[in-house]
């Protein structure tokens, strides 16, 4: 695999995390490393702690125990807000976008953290209001060729189909222009096209930008074909991690998946 060759070093890394809502042990002592520019899939059964795992890399959740590292900076408690300022950019199960809303003006809410100049200026939109304003939109315009959306760019998202909803959300996330981006599962409720679609966006954001990539997918064809290494959860527990073809074939997966023949 071409992408290989440009990974680099870890910039996320999560240690011992353990969170709890109440009695009931959503993740023990999960630790895993996210290289720089690598495609890392996390899997699992329903309920195995996955999404719970996105949420404490972007702060929605706070463990109990264990630190999340990211860019060198250890930290054990964060704010979504936060990790949005630090460069982490998060797409939902759920799609989470203004119904309402075209989708330029969508994508637009996700340069908010890139703007510099005070309410007052924006409202007047004078001097640097108005230069930065035009330099948004031209990220937002480039963004928007990138993902083939130029045809719906005045829609009201409300209005789209649902694998046409699930690309502007991940055009809105690229908008932030993220060192590290999480998709919870980006493909779900595809058809084939729209899967085969997307997954083909991912590749490109992950070349083209060199964009970190942490997804959550429980279609095993696609983990297997984009990802450059997968991480196995299993009622709150890693069980394995390794390159797709070392995690298909590992013991304790097989298991959680299929169950043991008796």
């Amino acid at each position: 695999m071409n992408r290989q060759r440009r990974i680099g070093p870890p910039i996320l890394t999560v240690e011992d995390i353990c969170l709890s809502f109440g009695g009931v042990k959503a993740l023990d002592r999960v630790s895993f490393e996210v290289r720089e520019h690598e495609i890392l899939a996390i899997i699992g059964p329903n309920g195995a702690g996955k999404s719970s795992m996105l949420n404490v890399i972007n702060g929605v959740y706070h463990p109990q125990e264990g630190s999340v590292t990211f860019m060198g900076k250890k930290r054990h408690r964060m704010r979504p807000h936060e990790a949005a300022a630090q460069g982490i950019a998060r797409t939902f199960q759920n799609i989470a976008l203004f119904k309402g809303m075209s989708v330029l003006d969508n994508i637009m809410t996700g340069r908010n953290l890139k703007m510099k100049t005070s309410f007052l200026e924006q409202a007047l939109y004078w001097g640097r209001a108005r230069a930065e304003e035009i330099e948004h939109r031209r990220k937002v315009e480039e963004i928007i060729d990138f993902l083939e959306i130029e045809h719906i760019r005045k829609t009201p998202v409300g209005r789209l189909p649902y694998g046409l909803q699930k690309r502007v959300e991940l055009a809105r996330a690229l908008a932030a222009e993220p060192q590290l981006l999480l998709l919870d599962e980006p493909m779900a409720g595809m058809n084939v096209e729209e899967k085969q679609d997307m997954c083909r966006f991912v590749l490109d954001v992950n070349d083209e930008f060199g964009t970190t990539i942490v997804l959550i997918e429980h279609d095993m064809g696609v983990v297997m074909d984009i990802s450059d290494r997968v991480v196995v959860l299993d009622y709150g527990r890693k069980i394995a991690e390794g390159t797709p073809e070392e995690v298909r074939a590992h013991p304790a997966v097989i298991e959680a998946y299929l169950g043991v023949a008796h």
